[in-house]
């Protein structure tokens, strides 16, 4: 590993960045899923599903689009891009203090 990420600061920066990448990349494949209409009965896209629910809990249903899939789009996206833009910040913040 390279020096610049042996610090604390730095090593909490990547882990933050890197959880906001998996929690977009869950809502990204939710919103995939559902646009290519994955089987509900399957255990994975369920489980990516409720996942995806639980991460956009206070933006899934913000949009009231009368197309369901601008719905899902809008409302998992805007998710998606919230944790990716915060998660980032934060991280690039961290990298920046050191």
């Amino acid at each position: 590993m390279s020096p610049r990420y042996r610090n604390g600061a730095n090593q909490a920066g990547t882990v933050i960045a890197i959880v906001a990448d998996i929690m977009a990349l869950i809502l990204g494949l939710w919103i995939l899923m559902y646009l290519l209409d994955a089987n509900p009965g399957n255990d994975f896209v369920q489980f990516v599903h409720d996942a995806a629910r639980w991460l956009a809990g206070w933006s899934h249903d913000l949009f009231t689009f009368d197309e369901a899939w601008a719905r899902v789009v809008a409302g998992y996206g805007l998710a998606a891009v919230v944790y990716l833009f915060v998660g980032h910040a934060i991280a690039g913040r961290l990298h920046r203090q050191h």
